[in-house]
């Protein structure tokens, strides 16, 4: 990312990500919480990762498809920063200097979890490369979105199933449970780490109530009514 990529003057959009593991809900409440801002008056961005621009959405396919052992882990992490700094700059970045809010499902987060806990690349080789390639840019607030394992995965096998095998999008479901704890445990673990930017919601409960706790809390976060 060039240095003068970030924006120089006080960014006035707000930047949410919502993070957790595979079937916990997100695309879900990223949904419900938009339209909650939307009818504040606030003009809302909703993009995702890998994903969100066009080049970052080809990089998807390359990493969301296929067999779970494709990547080295190393090459794992460089795709999806690739498409992060892409994102960042056709996506995040021109909608927050425009005042617009962007909610994303999935940052940087995931990067740490699924590679970096997960393949056991470890946090500190992620965290320089977030440093180089985003100059150590993170979002307003995280809500991670917290279930058992067992059953975000049996969520997500049977969203998947009604799709075409050639278009599913699950190659970290095949990685296992074992696999997803850690998951699990490294989300929990970064969110005790940054509890300024954390707000942890348990997902085993119904699409109402874990609405009413998320919105609750960013009404008073960001001063909305």
């Amino acid at each position: 990312m060039s240095e003068n990529i970030l924006p120089s003057n006080e960014i006035r959009g707000k930047f949410i990500s919502f993070e957790g593991g595979e079937g916990v809900g997100k695309s879900t409440q990223v949904k419900i919480l938009a339209d909650h801002l939307v009818g504040q008056g606030i003009d809302v961005v909703l993009t995702r990762e890998p994903g969100g621009s066009v080049g970052a959405e080809e990089i998807r396919q390359l990493l969301l498809k296929g067999e779970a052992v494709k990547w080295d882990p190393m090459t794992e992490v460089l795709l999806f920063y690739a498409a992060r700094v892409d994102h960042l700059k056709k996506i995040i970045l021109p909608a927050l200097e425009r005042g617009q809010w962007v909610i994303t499902d999935r940052y940087a987060d995931s990067t740490f979890a699924y590679q970096g806990a997960g393949h056991g690349l470890g946090h500190e080789i992620i965290a320089q490369i977030h440093r180089i390639t985003t100059q150590d840019f993170w979002p307003d607030m995280t809500i991670l979105l917290d279930a058992d394992p067992k059953h975000g995965l049996a969520r997500a096998h049977q969203r998947e199933s009604i799709i075409a095998e050639n278009l599913r999008e699950d190659r970290f479901e095949k990685m296992g449970e074992k696999y997803h704890k850690c998951l699990r445990d490294e989300f929990l673990n970064i969110a005790a780490k940054n509890p300024d930017r954390f707000f942890t919601v348990s997902a085993n409960d119904t699409i109402q109530k874990i609405d009413s706790r998320i919105w609750k809390h960013v009404k008073i976060a960001f001063n909305l009514n």
